[in-house]
């Protein structure tokens, strides 16, 4: 009689161990940063343990560099499904300010993690290849958008993409990394529906007016 063949171990069980440990890590090292971030707390909350942890990332540094990644990845996947090549020049550029807006309000994980990361000095980031072909294919796509503009006289010429999004970045991630201390400074609820609208509304008309030619 021949004995049934042991099982293997299944690949999609390897693999839903390590989301649930990449989520779990997100969690923690959003609220603490990589140095407080601790692994058993992030074992514990991923129904794993702290072998497995360093089995499949090897240590809390590489595992945060995975989580960094993962984050870029997402940031950068979801710009290149808005489709800004295929619109007109004005509607791409708006559609841009608007989704970065809105992906820091619904990702706040994705602030407190570049956060911690240039408290590092991007000592992660410099060693990721993945985040460089990510960031790479992003400008490109706001070069070209650019490029459209101008031809087709709406955009001014000579606008550097590095610059036009460092400033797209920084209208929105200024406001909601200083929401607690620009509340009491201005006397004013910056994160109330109505001051978010406002707020959505300047960072466009500001961004078009840099932007455009007219």
């Amino acid at each position: 009689m021949t004995s049934a063949p042991k099982a293997k171990p299944k690949a999609r069980d390897a693999d839903a161990t390590q989301k649930r440990i990449l989520s779990a890590a997100k969690k923690e090292f959003a609220k603490s940063g990589l140095g407080g971030a601790r692994v058993d707390v992030i074992a514990e909350r991923a129904k794993a343990n702290k072998r497995m942890i360093y089995h499949y990332f090897n240590s809390k540094e590489e595992l945060f560099q995975r989580v960094l990644e993962d984050a870029y990845s997402d940031i950068r996947t979801a710009e290149q499904k808005l489709d800004l090549d295929h619109m007109d020049p004005k509607a791409a550029l708006e559609t841009l300010v608007r989704f970065t807006w809105d992906y820091y309000l619904k990702n706040p994980e994705f602030i407190t993690l570049v956060n911690s990361e240039n408290l590092h000095k991007a000592k992660h980031l410099k060693k990721s290849e993945l985040v460089h072909q990510l960031s790479q294919r992003f400008l490109d796509m706001v070069a070209r958008l650019l490029e459209r503009g101008e031809k087709e006289g709406v955009f001014r010429s000579g606008i550097d993409a590095v610059q036009l999004n460092i400033t797209i970045a920084a209208i929105g991630y200024y406001y909601l990394t200083n929401r607690f201390t620009g509340t009491i400074i201005y006397e004013r609820d910056l994160m109330s529906p109505e001051a978010l609208d406002e707020r959505l509304r300047f960072n466009m008309e500001t961004i078009m007016r840099l932007v455009c030619a007219d």
